[in-house]
C-alpha cells in the first residue's frame, strides 16, 4: 500500500537566516530567559510590613492588573499572531516570547505567594475579575486577538500587542519602580525591571514584523488601517486613564503615572514605525532610578542586569549534609 501525502511538512532550519532581524531576537530571548524561583522576594518580606496599608494594596492592584493582561497576552496574543505566521523561526521566536508571558505572569504569583496570605491573594485575584477599566482593558484586546483570520487581523493584532507590551503594562511598572527608585521592594523590582525588559524586547519584534506586513498594503489601505489602529490606540489610551485614575486615586501619583504612559506610548508608536502622538513632560526621575540602579540594566539587547544571578541560593544546613546511600 502506497501512503501518499497531501502537504510536505517542513522543518525549521536555523542555519540559513530568513531575514536580517529573526535570529538576532532569538539570541537575545534566550540571553534574558530568567525564573522566578531565582530571585529571593523573601529580602522584601520586612520592607512589606513597613508599608502603609494603602501602599500595600496598590501594590497588589497593580500586580495583579499584570498578571492578567499578561495571562491574555500568552494565551491569546501571542497564539493568534503565530496562527498566520508562515516562517518557522519567526514562529518559534513568537513561541519562546509567549512562554516568557507565562513566566511573567507565574513571577506575579510567586511575589504575592511570598508577601500575602491566601484570602488576600484570593481577594486580589476577585477584584481582577470586578474592576471594570481592567475588564475593558482586557476587552479591547482580545476582541482585536480574537478576529486574527487575515493580513489585515494580523496586523491589527500585532499593532495591538505592541501597545499592550509598549504602554499598557506601564501604568502597572510605575508603582514598583517607583518604590524600587527609594530602595523599596528591590527583590520585587528586579523582577518587574526583567519583565520590563522583556516586554521592551517583545514590543520591537513584534513591531517589526507589523512594519513589514504594513508596507505590502496599498497606499489607500495604509491610510485606513492606520485610522482603524489609532482608534484602537485612542480607546486603550482612555481606558488606560481611567484606570489609571481609579488604582492611583489620593496616592497623588496619577498625573506622573499617565506622563509615564504616554512616554512609552510613544515608544508604542515608534516601534510600529509611526510618529510620536503626545506631549510629554520629563517622566519622575525616582521611577527613573528605579530602571536603572546599579544591580539593574534596561537597554534593547542588553544582558541579564548585572544584579541578577542564575540560580537559587539558600544557606547550607545541617540536614544538608546527611546522604541517603541505599540504591
Amino acid at each position: 500500500m502506497t501512503f501518499k501525502l497531501n502537504n510536505v511538512h517542513k522543518a525549521v532550519n536555523w542555519n540559513v537566516e530568513d531575514d536580517d532581524f529573526t535570529q538576532a531576537f532569538w539570541d537575545q530571548n534566550v540571553k534574558q530567559f530568567w525564573l522566578p524561583e531565582e530571585i529571593s522576594v523573601s529580602k522584601d518580606v520586612k520592607v512589606w510590613s513597613e508599608l502603609s496599608p494603602e501602599e500595600r494594596n496598590l501594590y497588589k492592584k497593580v500586580l495583579g492588573g499584570l498578571t492578567l493582561l499578561d495571562t491574555k497576552q500568552a494565551n491569546n496574543g501571542i497564539p493568534s499572531m503565530m496562527s498566520l505566521t508562515d516562517n518557522l523561526q519567526r514562529k518559534a521566536v513568537l513561541s519562546f516570547m509567549g512562554t516568557m508571558e507565562e513566566i511573567h505572569a507565574k513571577s506575579y504569583s510567586s511575589i504575592f505567594t511570598t508577601l500575602l496570605t491566601v484570602p488576600e491573594i484570593d481577594e486580589i485575584f476577585e477584584w481582577i475579575e470586578s474592576e471594570p477599566t481592567l475588564q475593558k482593558k482586557a476587552e479591547i484586546v482580545l476582541a482585536q486577538y480574537e478576529n486574527t483570520d487575515d493580513r489585515y487581523g494580523l496586523y491589527m493584532s500585532m499593532a495591538t500587542s505592541v501597545f499592550l507590551e509598549s504602554f499598557l503594562f506601564y501604568s502597572g511598572f510605575f508603582y514598583p519602580l517607583f518604590l524600587a527608585g527609594q530602595g523599596k521592594m528591590m527583590a520585587s523590582g528586579e523582577i518587574i525591571s526583567l519583565i520590563l525588559r522583556d516586554e521592551s524586547l517583545h514590543g520591537k519584534y513584534i513591531g517589526l514584523l507589523a512594519q513589514e506586513i504594513f508596507k505590502d498594503f496599498s497606499k489607500e489601505e495604509q491610510k485606513e488601517y492606520k485610522a482603524k489602529v489609532m482608534d484602537v490606540f485612542d480607546r486603550l489610551m482612555e481606558n488606560e486613564i481611567n484606570y489609571t485614575n481609579t488604582i492611583y486615586e489620593g496616592t497623588g501619583l496619577a498625573d506622573e503615572v499617565i506622563n509615564f504612559l504616554k512616554y512609552n506610548a510613544n515608544r508604542a508608536m515608534e516601534n510600529l514605525g509611526y510618529d510620536n502622538r503626545l506631549e510629554v513632560d520629563p517622566v519622575n526621575p525616582i521611577v527613573l532610578n528605579g530602571l536603572s540602579t546599579e544591580t539593574k540594566t534596561h537597554d534593547f539587547f542588553s544582558t541579564k542586569g548585572n544584579g541578577y544571578q542564575k540560580g537559587v541560593y539558600e544557606s547550607l544546613q545541617d540536614s544538608d549534609f546527611i546522604f541517603d546511600r541505599k540504591i
